[in-house]
């Protein structure tokens, strides 16, 4: 089984992949990428990010997930802990993914005052440029300072929370969708806009008594101020109550659609 995640390797994807498979893992620079070699057949499963407990949601893949048609199998949530990794303290950029930029934001703030700072495509990204040059340091994990000699750990835990967290989801084709599991994403475009829309739509999950875990708005695309409604919910597609308050979104985005992602289940992994 071929499992595709953002690389190089080294990258806090890459952990989270590792934790859910033993087979080959190839890497891509772009979640959107991922999501559609996965819809596309070119790999059996993509391993991205959704949400940090920092930073809030990933939204290239929430994008991808309206764009292209799959599923999600798994949920996967992983403590993440940053370090300083350099060659020495000379340095005078942090090069890292911005995510990870905006997690430790305020340490860099209080220790590196007016440091420059340059967003890249992973953090794994921003360990090899600190390799190839003294005058940048790099944010990733503290192993990373560990595959060769030329990175030390400056400092350990310098994200601005303690409890910071990134939920990564495993996409798979979309004949794999489960309607097993203890949770459920889906994707909601009304097509429609008029005042209470949003009330409408999260009602019928108050009164059947399920919990939302998150729901989101993006843009849709298509016009200035037409969104796409993400919703995850503590609850699995076979339970009668989530089938019967999906038949009543239907109804609502009669004119639009609604993207059954799937059922999954969660589990937390420390490394």
């Amino acid at each position: 089984m071929t499992t595709v995640t953002l690389g190089p390797e080294g990258t806090y994807s890459h952990r989270a992949a590792q934790a859910v498979t033993d087979d080959d893992i190839s890497f891509s620079e772009s979640v959107t990428a991922i999501v559609e070699a996965v819809a596309n057949g070119e790999a059996e499963r993509g391993v991205v990010p959704v949400e940090n407990s920092i930073e809030g949601s990933v939204t290239e893949s929430l994008d991808a997930f309206a764009e292209y048609d799959v599923a999600v199998v798994e949920e996967v949530i992983t403590p993440i802990r940053h370090a300083l990794l350099a060659q020495d303290d000379s340095f005078s950029l942090v090069a890292s993914h911005a995510q990870a930029l905006a997690q430790c934001r305020g340490w860099l703030d209080e220790h590196y005052p007016g440091v420059n700072v340059e967003a890249v495509a992973s953090t794994a990204r921003g360990v090899e440029r600190a390799r190839g040059d003294a005058d940048i340091a790099a944010i990733g994990h503290p192993e990373n300072a560990t595959n060769g000699t030329e990175l030390k750990v400056l400092a350990e835990d310098i994200q601005d929370r303690s409890s910071n967290a990134t939920r990564f989801v495993v996409v798979a084709s979309k004949s794999e969708r489960s309607e097993a599991g203890g949770k459920t994403s889906f994707i909601v475009y009304p097509d429609v806009d008029y005042p209470g829309l949003l009330l409408e739509l999260l009602e019928p999950f108050a009164d059947r008594d399920i919990n939302l875990t998150r729901v989101e708005s993006r843009p849709s695309g298509e016009r200035l101020g037409d969104y796409v409604f993400h919703i995850d919910i503590s609850a699995g597609l076979y339970e009668q109550r989530t089938q019967e308050a999906l038949a009543d979104i239907e109804d609502i985005a009669g004119k639009g659609w609604v993207r059954r992602l799937g059922s999954y289940d969660s589990k937390t992994v420390v490394n």
